[in-house]
């Protein structure tokens, strides 16, 4: 957990410390007396509007970013314009830049009429020099340019433009550090991701990430475990624990720790009750990772193993280093060990170069694996990666007639898996009251499905049993048994 107290020992006096993360709480703290000044002259609280695209890594960037921009003395507000606002970006798919140019355009009239109001830019877009380079020249009432590395700076790049009125543009092109220790306001109280480790080394061909979030960096082991222990000392039942590839996690260590290893230690944490972890590239899961899951009571029967093609001919160009044969021999294997698993998975359809028989390997690992679900994806061309130059590019019509077979596969054995547990007595992780009916709280088994239930919102946080009673495809109405 975040140490306040800490925050509040560092001195304004002189100048500003050179070690991290005592240097953002400097320039935390000199934020927050120009707020209370700022709050005094505009005769209200300030606002921020923070806008997430993407990745859970992003949400998680967010959480800490909301924490910062709250300790200086903003308050957060639904509506998209506010004193503050800031898109934290995505940029895996060319639409995400779209999007934000878009909204961009709607704040420019906001900001004629609003001087004093803030607009930030930082995560994956803003690692690209293109599109950086546009924000320069096109989108000048843009106040602060920032990118994945040092998102922990936030309050220093702000203070930074109170002080010298003109906009801020600092993007590094790889991490300089891992700094952690800073405040995060948690969406949910009880549970929350936790990053392990950043960056990708894989270079997918169609994969934009290892060049927006660059090459891999593992936490310690020992911070790790401490923050989680603090989290579960505030109220925190479940985490998932967060990384690019967290099958390579502790390989840049100076003392390398395997990721089952860490799995371990994690479970070890009295009063923790649930462990998630995502995502798992195919090429590192370890049979000794698979041995951790079978041992480690608290890891939920979850893993989400993107799959992004069934013919091995497409995930050689996808650089993915696996085939279809040996990615159906780690399901075996998983499943041998974890019989009660979910798998769930991405896919990739119209790749450059898929052919008919190429898409029928997809279909026939779907229907050979059963996943209980799938995050299905058109293929769409990306910039910068070398998928983008390759030949035999897909007709569009093929790719969305392929695409519908696909979900149609899916959705079947979706809802055939779904409809085979009815009547079972689960544990639930209750999580929210129903969106659509305010009489239901809505809560997800270990295996990630969603369940709907009678209840009120004083049970949210809680792990109770609850009997599933109808499957509606992708999700259960059930009702809580009182143990």
């Amino acid at each position: 957990m975040f140490d306040y107290e800490r925050l509040e020992a560092v001195s304004l006096e002189g100048e500003a410390p050179q070690s991290e993360p005592e240097r953002q709480y400097y320039f935390m703290k000199k934020c927050r007396e120009w707020a209370k000044e700022e709050t005094k002259r505009t005769g209200h609280p300030l606002t921020m509007s923070i806008q997430t695209l993407g990745c859970q890594m992003n949400a998680k960037d967010s959480e800490k970013m909301t924490a910062i921009l709250a300790y200086i003395g903003y308050e957060e507000v639904e509506e998209p314009v506010a004193d503050f606002v800031l898109y934290n970006t995505c940029t895996v798919r060319e639409n995400a830049n779209l999007k934000i140019y878009g909204r961009l355009g709607y704040l420019k009239n906001h900001k004629k009429k609003n001087s004093h109001m803030k607009i930030a830019l930082c995560g994956c877009m803003m690692q690209e020099p293109d599109e950086v380079e546009r924000i320069r020249k096109s989108y000048p009432f843009v106040d602060l340019v920032f990118g994945t590395h040092n998102i922990y700076k936030l309050a220093e790049f702000l203070y930074t433009q109170i002080e010298s009125e003109r906009r801020v543009m600092d993007v590094w092109d790889e991490a300089k550090e891992i700094v952690e220790d800073l405040p995060g306001k948690r969406k949910y109280s009880f549970k929350t991701g936790v990053n392990i480790m950043y960056g990708c080394n894989n270079f997918c061909s169609y994969c934009i990430v290892p060049y927006v979030r660059g090459r891999e960096r593992s936490r310690e082991p020992e911070d790790i475990l401490a923050e989680i222990r603090g989290l579960v000392a505030d109220g925190v039942v479940e985490v998932m624990l967060l990384g690019q590839n967290v099958n390579s996690y502790g390989k840049t260590l100076e003392k390398p720790v395997s990721f089952a290893r860490l799995l371990r230690q994690v479970n070890e944490i009295e009063g923790l009750e649930r462990i998630r972890f995502m995502t798992s590239h195919p090429k590192d899961l370890s049979d000794e990772l698979i041995e951790a899951m079978a041992d480690c009571d608290k890891v939920c029967a979850h893993l989400h193993l993107p799959l992004q093609s069934g013919s091995s001919e497409i995930l050689k160009k996808m650089n993915r280093k696996y085939t279809k044969e040996s990615y159906l021999d780690l399901v075996a294997r998983i499943r041998r060990k974890l019989p009660d698993i979910s798998l769930t998975t991405d896919i990739i359809v119209g790749f450059p170069g898929e052919t008919e028989g190429d898409f029928a390997d997809t279909l026939d690992v779907v229907r050979q694996v059963r996943f209980d679900s799938a995050y299905t994806f058109i293929y769409s061309r990306r910039t910068g990666t070398p998928a983008a130059a390759m030949e035999n590019q897909v007709p569009e019509e093929v790719v969305k007639e392929r695409f519908n077979r696909l979900l149609h596969e899916i959705q079947g054995i979706s809802a055939e898996i779904t409809d085979s547990r009815v009547g079972e007595t689960v544990s639930v992780l209750l999580e929210e009251v129903n969106a659509q009916d305010s009489s239901l709280i809505t809560g997800r088994l270990s295996n990630n499905a969603v369940v709907h239930c009678p209840g009120d919102k004083s049970r949210i946080g809680q792990i109770v049993q609850v009997k599933l009673l109808e499957s509606r495809g992708f999700y259960y109405m059930g009702e809580m048994v009182e143990e």
